[in-house]
């Protein structure tokens, strides 16, 4: 069984790529208006001093993301 890594699984330092997006709604068409589109590189750049939201890099952009948003980015290793 393969482990599915997930954005809010990257440590500070680690890169993915952006396999799909299992979220809906509203919070979907955030995520794909910033970039996070299948193929999208990404890097965690890192964490808020509480864990909660993280900072990635998307395209160029240094954005944060709460835990509960990023859950639902499905990456592959880089």
């Amino acid at each position: 069984m393969q482990h599915t890594l997930r954005l809010c699984d990257l440590a500070p330092g680690q890169r993915g790529v952006v396999r799909t997006l299992e979220t809906t709604g509203p919070m979907r068409r955030r995520l794909l208006d910033i970039g996070l589109v299948e193929d999208t590189a990404v890097e965690c750049l890192g964490r808020s001093p509480g864990g909660d939201p993280a900072a990635y890099l998307i395209r160029g952009a240094v954005i944060a993301i709460r835990r509960e948003d990023s859950a639902g980015v499905v990456l592959r290793e880089d």
